[in-house]
């Protein structure tokens, strides 16, 4: 048998190089815009060398793959090779009928194979309108019909034109869980995105059928029960049920039995300190005796990868190992793990019509050519989300094969980015109206614009404010603003104040999470008084040019910026005169801390501020009164030291406490309201007059009150009702608070 195959393959051999023929030239037949010498180095035709049968279908594959052609034919003929081609018509245009939005039929078009000027093909065409028939479904025209139609012209090119019937939007009237679920249905609603059609949601895109969105819940429904210890939950099936025009979601759940963490160990390197794992074991000392959760093990996890941040050992990983022991106890077993070396070696970012690369790039944490570090890339999508300018950010992270490089892919969806905000607060002898513009993304390089009116019964304020998050393309931050504020108090106080100013400042991360805030400010500002002023504030009456420089240091520690669950922030300010018509030092201190009980989210906010004049009364306008979210129900710049009018003056020591709790037990279905309750405490005290007719006493205020932010059509829109546990007689009380807000499509300029 052997020597059966040997001979064959002599013989194969032979027969090829007998009936082998040189190619000398090449004759093209029927052509039209593909020349000679394009199909020559098309199908790597090369003169001179010998082709035989083989060599001659070899020929005719890499013809085929260039896709210009429908048909080819080719024969030798005395050492001439003949290539008979029938090209495909080229296509003039792609069109789409049926899309009303421009941006929607651009999205299409990215999608599809078949473009301007390439050539046609009827398969790929059938496949492009099944890219379309899925796009649309995505967007919940699930009864999508999709044609398409072949114009010829006269140039012997074609046009393609898909006629779009986009029907109704498949609606979601019903979602239901089924199997071994513990919870009720609208607790486990509240964890998927999908959502039922209600009246008030009528434009949000949740309510469609969704494949994609289907896989998302049947994810975040799985993480769901991890996290309440659910360590073997599978989410067995899902389906979509059509009946009366809407379609019902159906969620077959086997949760199985919830499991408790036993015992935990930390198994390290012999060579490596366990000194620097502390923090690691502190957290697996957490674990023990508790209930079994994902998010628990991924902080562990994160703890370790902190370590390689700090480069205390470069490239290390971790892995888990999870035994079931004993009924329903589980043993974990955190391994570090010296990882392969990976290396950065190129970043792509995709989806950025508006928004210029450079500021994307701007909020990695990892470069082109640095080490790859899971933490740090992590910090960098978390970045990208708090600029507030992306409805979504993607990211992959690719292997290169045979190497020990990574490529990033980061994709972003632009959002609207402008804002049209009005504010009102109502209380029982006025109220206070807002309104703002601002832009998040002006000129598409991510810096903010935000104009803004703020009207009460005795102050106007105007003021422009342009943010840079990242100055010049550096990690430097820049803001500038200019503001104009008129306090007319002359019928009740007896005074009136008029500000200009301007004020510019500067920030960057000095050290990790620590940032440094310098700032000047410079104000003029005019003081007019009549026969109603105490003789403390007519003392004051002139003309003032003040400036001051300021720092912060800023040290944050949140999880997120925004509906922040986890970890603390903390600052210190304080603003200096520089040229100065008053000498007056202003420190402050904030503290806030977040802690999250399985569903319950906790906060604890502290506010300190002192005032001081170094040779003179602090000025009327430069005393202090307490925010409006530190003391909520009480009106800002209303309790404190009064004058022998019950007039308010400010105070030189501004304190409050606050704590606030989300409400998740109140109306679970109402997936878009968040409720809340909160206890604060506070005052405003000091009067540094030096005078007897002012009040100072030192009393306590206590405000408690419950809030409710809706996620409206136009925006969301808070609500929030206090009720003041301690007053004095002389405070103004706002028992109820309101803001509302929408947004419009920036618009992207260009420069000449």
């Amino acid at each position: 048998m052997k020597y059966f195959k040997i001979i064959f393959l002599l013989f194969f051999f032979l027969y090829n190089s007998v009936n082998a023929e040189i190619i000398r030239d090449v004759k093209v037949k029927n052509n039209k815009r593909v020349s000679k010498e394009s199909i020559i180095a098309f199908g790597n035709i090369k003169l001179g060398s010998d082709y035989n049968e083989s060599d001659i279908n070899d020929v005719l594959i890499e013809l085929y793959n260039t896709n210009f052609f429908s048909d080819i034919k080719l024969k030798i003929e005395n050492g001439i090779l003949i290539v008979d081609v029938e090209e495909k018509k080229i296509i003039q245009s792609v069109l789409i009928e049926g899309i009303k939005s421009k941006e929607n039929t651009s999205k299409i078009l990215k999608q599809l194979k078949l473009k301007d000027k390439s050539p046609f093909d009827e398969f790929t065409a059938e496949q492009d309108i099944n890219k379309i028939k899925n796009a649309l479904y995505r967007s919940g025209y699930y009864f999508a019909k999709v044609d398409a139609k072949v114009n010829e012209n006269n140039n012997d090119t074609l046009d393609i034109i898909y006629t779009i019937d986009t029907g109704e939007k498949a609606l979601i009237k019903n979602i239901k869980f089924t199997g071994d679920k513990f919870y009720k249905d609208r607790k486990l609603r509240s964890a998927i995105v999908s959502e039922e059609t209600k009246f008030w949601k009528f434009i949000s895109n949740k309510k469609y059928l969704d494949i994609d969105r289907i896989e998302l819940d049947k994810r975040l429904l799985k993480n769901f029960y991890l996290n309440k210890g659910f360590y073997n939950v599978e989410i067995e099936s899902s389906s979509a049920v059509f009946n009366d025009n809407f379609f019902e979601l159906i969620y077959n759940i086997n949760a199985g039995s919830k499991y408790f963490i036993k015992e935990v160990k930390l198994d390290i390197p012999i060579d490596y300190n366990p000194k620097d794992f502390k923090d690691v074991q502190k957290s697996i000392e957490k674990l023990r005796n508790t209930k079994y959760s994902f998010n628990k093990i991924n902080k562990v996890i994160k703890e370790i990868d902190k370590i390689s941040v700090a480069r205390l050992y470069d490239f290390i990983d971790a892995t888990i190992e999870i035994n079931e022991v004993d009924q329903n106890k589980l043993n974990l077993k955190f391994t570090v793990i010296e990882s392969d070396k990976f290396f950065v070696n190129k970043i792509n970012v995709f989806g950025n019509n508006i928004t210029e690369e450079k500021v994307i790039r701007n909020q990695l944490e990892v470069d082109e050519g640095d080490p790859f570090n899971k933490l740090l890339h992590a910090k960098s999508i978390n970045n990208l989300k708090a600029l507030r300018i992306f409805e979504n950010v993607k990211d992959e992270v690719v292997s290169i094969d045979n190497s020990q490089q990574k490529n990033i892919n980061i994709t972003v969806e632009e959002k609207p980015t402008g804002e049209i905000l009005a504010s009102a607060g109502v209380g029982n002898d006025g109220g206070t109206v807002g309104f703002s513009v601002s832009e998040k993304n002006f000129m598409g390089r991510g810096i903010g614009l935000v104009t803004s009116l703020n009207l009460s019964e005795e102050k106007i304020k105007g003021e422009f404010t342009v943010n840079n998050p990242n100055f010049n393309y550096t990690e430097k931050s820049l803001a500038t603003s200019v503001f104009a504020i008129n306090t007319d108090k002359m019928e009740e106080s007896g005074y009136d104040s008029s500000e200009i100013g301007f004020s510019f400042g500067t920030g960057f991360e000095q050290y990790d999470n620590l940032f440094f805030n310098p700032s000047f400010k410079t104000v003029a500002e005019k003081l007019e008084t009549n026969s109603l002023a105490s003789n403390s504030i007519k003392k004051q009456e002139g003309n003032y040019f003040t400036s001051t420089i300021g720092y912060a240091f800023d040290y944050d520690l949140r999880n997120q910026k925004f509906q922040t669950t986890d970890g603390f922030r903390s600052k210190f300010t304080q603003t200096l005169p520089v040229v100065s018509d008053s000498n007056t030092i202003t420190t402050g201190f904030i503290y806030d801390q977040y802690l999250s009980f399985e569903e319950l989210t906790t906060s604890m906010g502290l506010y300190l501020k002192n005032a001081v004049g170094l040779s003179d009364d602090v000025r009327i306008s430069e005393r202090l009164g307490l925010p409006r979210n530190r003391l909520r129900g009480f009106k800002p710049g209303r309790i404190g030291p009064v004058d022998q009018g019950d007039d308010h003056v400010g105070g030189n020591y501004a304190a409050a406490l606050s704590f606030t709790t989300n409400l998740p037990m109140i109306a679970p279905s109402l997936q878009d309201f968040e409720f809340n309750y909160f206890f604060d405490i506070g005052n405003v005290w000091g009067a540094d007059y030096r005078a007897s007719d002012f009040d100072d006493s030192n009393y306590l205020r206590v405000s408690t009150g419950a809030g409710i932010e809706w996620w409206t059509p136009v925006g969301p829109l808070s609500l929030t009702f206090s009720h003041a546990l301690q007053k004095r007689t002389t405070d103004e009380f706002e028992g109820f608070q309101f803001n509302i807000g929408t947004t419009f499509w920036c618009i992207k300029f260009y420069y000449l």
